[in-house]
């Protein structure tokens, strides 16, 4: 059996099992209080108040110092370990 002869049986094998597992499983919905639970906890903020963050230039400046100062210290970390093993292996 050559390459195609295998994948075609095998894809006729796939969509077998799908159409065996499409006809005996049916769709599950969650309880009614887990959907209320989850969409009390979900809220998209208004557009006032993403403008009011985006305004608030002082702690935009801090998070994004925060994050790259976040990422040099993993780059820095990473370097170095790279230089500790790769000295190793060579010596």
């Amino acid at each position: 059996m050559n390459r195609r002869t295998i994948a075609q049986s095998l894809e006729q094998e796939l969509r077998a099992l799908e159409e065996y597992l499409a006809g005996n499983l049916g769709p599950v919905s969650p309880p009614g209080d887990v959907l209320q639970r989850l969409r009390g906890r979900i809220r998209l903020p208004q557009r006032k108040e993403l403008a009011s963050r985006l305004r608030d230039w002082q702690t935009l400046f801090l998070v994004f110092g925060g994050v790259l100062s976040g990422m040099l210290i993993l780059i820095t970390v990473g370097r170095a370990l790279f230089h500790l093993f790769a000295r190793k292996q060579v010596g």
